[in-house]
């Protein structure tokens, strides 16, 4: 590294030190391909706005509690080098960065964010389910849907849609709980069909009393067999306890028996442990809650009312929320008024303005916007879902204004004596069941208006006095600069695009896209340049023209490129594969060598990664195009390895 370049990175550096809160606000530093990655004490001491400014940054965001900021390949290894040096750090692993921003998490934070990665995984079904819920429930209400029989059957067939995705959400959760965990996801899918299986009493039938429970006797304990049917909790106990175990069968059992054995024992183990310890735990602890909510309404006056409007909504994340039907009807019965409904339906359209709120703070983020629209439009039929798991539970502060909200709610509810008629529907239908005594149609309207105005607000001055602006992970990029931000440490301006046009082929045989439809935002917003992805069907990775290797990563995944004719390329193995730190790839090439078109440059185990839960999609991405350079991409289709892909001309 010449005097020259050493002396602007310092810059770069000291100014990063700074905006990120000063030397002591920074406990790790580590990089990959194209970001340097940071773990702070107070992420709120960071000055996003700031870095972005700096000198060569392309974009900044927080993912993973760690702020990555994004420089291109090989332009990293040196600023991270410099900035390490300076503040007499050793530059980590990316491994030991994750370990040491999940030790700064308490607790409670590692169990959230565990939480929001379990859900995550799920969330397109559950988004899926309740949108279908919404429409089926509007059908319902329509009396030419129900006079006609084609119309009827679609609705019919839309009700079983929306219905079988909520019924087996637990296997869902326990699917994704144990992927989460490390262990094998069809171990979990197993786990799942245990708990659901059709052998076992259905479980809302069984609250009810309307079907009959077998009990065994086990070791002197009763053990009822009645399923799991909306056994949130459980399924996520279940989940972890079924990945620990995997994992530790597959260590501890010999390779020769491994694989008839160890799926035997997971299995074994985890469903006696789900019927005699986890399953009579979890629905005890989710029952508890339930009923202290109850009771609370009952006894507490507008109190009572304000806290379980407020916290109603932690009752779906449980699945526990189906037994307040049981509760509601013998209101009903007993008083022919039902005032949990409202208070329900309150706390639902609270989380909804805190969607809202989320939405309004990251209007720029695409995927904020595709995730939170759907999410708000299924409130408005009562499905709350998608927003609790897909956003207010993910960034925490959008529920806690939620909650808020709710509690507003359900002090209107209690003041204006607001009940309802009936059961099951909420928010927008839900209108249709309120008691009309007293303005009960009037004060619905106002109660949810303020419901939903005040989880809106909140969450806006919640974002703003926490400074989650940029918690969904969005990524900003720094307009107007003219400096190269990629290629090799020791890049200069590109030159003029003399050989131009350059060929690009195939790089892997697979299902060829845009480089837009890449599930990471970095690539996926170009934040780095324009290219291209393969989702492979096979573990190699060849030289899609006559090139150079500039750069290859210490954990294997990445290599960066330059063409004859200038132009900087990045082939990238994978979505945070980074995190796998080499194994499962193998490197056929060194820094310098000269390529051909068709020269093997890595290989990697393709099973293997996607088991460990990682997506394999390659990116190929023009990260310093030559002067006048730019990318136009052949159709998407299948493709072999050595089929055209794209030119790069002007």
């Amino acid at each position: 590294m010449d005097a020259r370049k050493k002396e602007r990175y310092e810059k770069i550096a000291s100014e990063l030190v700074r905006l990120a809160g000063g030397r002591d606000n920074i406990l790790g530093i580590a990089h990959c391909a194209t970001r340097l990655r940071l773990v702070l004490g107070d992420n709120d001491r960071a000055d996003m706005k700031g870095i972005e400014d700096v000198d060569l940054v392309k974009g900044v965001f927080v993912a993973g509690d760690q702020l990555q900021i994004i420089f291109g390949a090989g332009l990293v290894n040196d600023v991270c080098q410099v900035l390490a040096e300076s503040i007499h750090m050793d530059s980590m692993s990316l491994g030991d960065l994750k370990t040491k921003a999940n030790k700064r998490m308490n607790p409670l934070q590692r169990a959230v964010k565990a939480l929001s990665d379990v859900f995550i995984e799920i969330m397109p079904g559950i988004l899926a389910a309740a949108l279908l819920t919404g429409l089926s429930s509007v059908l319902g209400n329509i009396d030419l849907v129900q006079n006609n029989d084609t119309l009827y059957g679609l609705s019919r067939l839309i009700n079983i849609s929306s219905g079988a995705i909520f019924g087996f959400l637990p296997l869902c959760v326990a699917y994704s709980t144990v992927k989460r965990f490390g262990g094998r996801p069809i171990m979990g899918i197993v786990i799942g069909c245990i708990m659901l299986t059709n052998s076992l009493a259905d479980a809302y039938a069984a609250a009810q009393g309307t079907v009959e429970v077998t009990t065994l006797h086990i070791f002197g304990l009763g053990v009822d067999l009645v399923g799991f049917q909306g056994g949130i909790i459980v399924a996520l106990l279940i989940g972890i306890v079924t990945a620990k175990l995997d994992l530790f069968f597959e260590k501890k059992v010999p390779e020769v028996i491994r694989l008839l054995v160890s799926p035997l024992l997971t299995t074994m183990v985890s469903a006696f442990l789900l019927f005699l310890v986890i399953g009579p735990v979890g629905r005890a602890l989710a029952s508890g809650i339930t009923n202290v909510l109850v009771w609370m309404t009952e006894n507490l006056g507008a109190l009572g009312y304000a806290v379980f409007s407020g916290v109603q909504q932690l009752i779906v994340i449980t699945g526990l929320h189906h037994v307040f039907g049981a509760i509601e009807s013998q209101l009903l019965v007993e008083t022919g008024r039902n005032f949990l409904n409202p208070l329900m339906s309150v706390a639902i359209i609270a989380q909804g303005g805190a969607v809202l709120g989320y939405l309004v703070r990251n209007l720029k983020d695409a995927k904020t916007k595709e995730l939170c629209i759907p999410s708000f439009i299924s409130v408005l039929f009562g499905i709350t879902e998608p927003a609790l798991f897909g956003v207010n539970l993910r960034y925490r502060y959008p529920l806690i204004g939620g909650c808020i909200g709710g509690a507003v709610g359900g002090l209107i509810v209690y003041f204006t004596d607001l009940a309802a008629l009936g059961f099951g529907t909420t928010v927008v239908p839900g209108i249709a069941l309120a008691d009309p005594a007293n303005n009960g149609y009037v004060n619905y309207v106002i109660a949810h208006i303020a419901a939903l105005a005040t989880g809106f607000l909140f969450t806006l001055l919640l974002s703003a006095a926490f400074g989650k602006k940029k918690a969904a992970a969005s990524v900003k990029t720094v307009s107007g600069s003219t400096e190269p931000v990629s290629g090799s440490a020791g890049s200069v301006p590109a030159s003029p695009a003399d050989g131009l046009p350059e060929e690009l082929c195939a790089f892997t045989s697979g299902e060829y896209m845009g480089i837009e439809k890449v599930n990471d935002p970095t690539f996926a917003q170009k934040v780095l340049g324009d290219g291209v992805a393969i989702r492979p069907s096979e573990g190699k990775i060849y030289a899609p023209a006559d090139l150079t290797v500039e750069m290859v990563m210490d954990t294997k995944h990445a290599v960066g490129l330059r063409t004859k004719g200038g132009n900087g390329l990045l082939i990238h193995v994978g979505i945070d594969t980074v995190n796998l730190q080499g194994k499962y790839f193998e490197v056929q090439v060194n820094e310098g060598q000269e390529l051909k078109k068709g020269d093997c440059i890595l290989t990697f185990d393709m099973a293997q990664i996607e088991k460990a839960g990682y997506d394999t999609t390659t990116s190929l991405i023009l990260t310093e195009p030559a002067e006048g350079a730019a990318l136009n991409r052949e159709p998407e289709r299948t493709v072999k390895t050595g089929d055209k892909l794209a030119v790069i001309g002007r």
